[in-house]
């Protein structure tokens, strides 16, 4: 009786084999034909086969001739990031922020509104308005809008539910879901300190960085976690709200039922508290009051910057990262609040721990999440086409 073999389905074959050429070009672009075949093991024809493909689906393109290793000049290839965009929006307490980004993430376009307060139209409402406006007029062909990224300020679960958003009068909202039916689109949603990490590893401060701890400090203190070079959400998929770490025993009463949470002395909550003693009613005329001198404004900023650097400097020690990157919106004070994070980091993160620990602001600044977000949504279709599902 003859012996079955298992071959493996062709088609099957030709998805992953499609998927490792444009990883190739992906990662090392502009990239030849021949580059290809030497830097995946797959043969000539194979890969001329493969990039046509990709050529005639619009996903790459030839940009002329490389150097010449002795013979013919080669064609070079590179990866065409205008066949599409993504759409990614920062959703905070009090603001909307959102671009519309190539397939590598550079931004197209970018719009920022204000949350309109309760008794107003519902946040998903505003929310959908608001994307409405980041959709291009003409959508770049082949593929138009591929997906839209959300960062939402709270609790998400991995349906891209929102759970809980304690500084925002938002019930319990599945998020993704609404937005892939009113949009015909996927959908990624997730925590946006979440993202703001992914946005500084891909396009910001922290490239290259395997244990990186991103705090997001808005209206509250979220962190996004990257422990090995993977981003850590914990066992329920909830890690990272260290905002509700209680730094006093006795302290004012939090909105997650909490007493003393760091984010009640260290976010733009605590700073416009403060701030309204002195007139202030926003982050920015705080800052414009310290640019001149004030110094009640650069009194506030320092015990914020004291209080943000007593929560870093536990992160630090519990973590052992090689960079807590602080973004959101208090990083418009960063000039002001570095030197009294830098002071509490060094008195009090344990002297082997912050050795080798970088403490700076994120270098996209209050864009972090956004950037994150696009991406996000960018990676989830090259992740299709790799999977033949695009």
């Amino acid at each position: 009786m003859m012996k079955s073999t298992t071959t493996g389905d062709p088609a099957l074959i030709r998805r992953i084999n499609t998927g490792i050429a444009l990883d190739a070009v992906l990662k090392g672009e502009p990239l030849s034909r021949a580059a290809i075949s030497a830097g995946t093991g797959l043969n000539k024809a194979t890969v001329s086969s493969l990039v046509q493909d990709l050529i005639d689906r619009g996903l790459l393109t030839e940009t002329g001739q490389g150097a010449s290793s002795g013979g013919r000049k080669p064609v070079m290839l590179e990866f065409r990031a205008s066949a599409g965009c993504a759409i990614g929006v920062d959703v905070g307490a009090t603001y909307l922020m959102g671009v519309r980004a190539d397939l590598r993430g550079e931004v197209l376009a970018e719009r920022r509104r204000k949350v309109e307060p309760a008794g107003g139209r519902s946040v998903m409402e505003q929310l959908i308005a608001f994307i409405e406006e980041l959709l291009p007029e003409s959508p770049p062909q082949p593929y138009g809008v591929v997906g839209i990224g959300i960062g939402l300020p709270g609790i998400v679960d991995g349906a891209g539910s929102l759970l809980l958003a304690p500084h925002m009068d938002w019930e319990p909202t599945e998020v993704a879901r609404r937005l892939e039916e009113r949009f015909g689109v996927p959908v990624h949603a997730d925590n946006e300190a979440n993202l703001g990490a992914q946005g500084e590893r891909i396009f910001g401060a922290a490239a290259g960085i395997r244990h990186l701890v991103y705090v997001s400090a808005g209206m509250g203190i979220g962190t996004g976690l990257v422990l090995d070079g993977e981003l850590y959400r914990g066992a329920s998929g909830f890690s990272g709200e260290l905002g509700h770490l209680s730094i006093q025993f006795d302290g004012p009463a939090c909105r997650c039922g909490n007493r003393g949470c760091w984010e009640r002395f260290a976010s733009e909550q605590a700073a416009l508290e403060a701030a309204a003693a002195i007139g202030c009613g926003s982050l920015e005329e705080l800052t414009q009051l310290a640019a001149q001198g004030h110094p009640q404004a650069l009194r506030i900023w320092g015990e914020i910057g004291s209080y943000l650097g007593i929560g870093i400097a536990t992160i630090i020690n519990v973590f052992n990262p090689e960079a807590v990157l602080i973004g959101s919106r208090l990083s418009m004070a960063a000039r002001w609040l570095e030197p009294a994070v830098q002071r509490e980091v060094q008195a009090r993160a344990l002297p082997f721990h912050r050795r080798q620990a970088r403490v700076r602001f994120a270098e996209l600044g209050d864009g972090s999440a956004v950037r994150g977000a696009a991406w996000q949504a960018a990676e989830g279709f090259l992740a299709r086409v790799k999977a033949g599902e695009a």
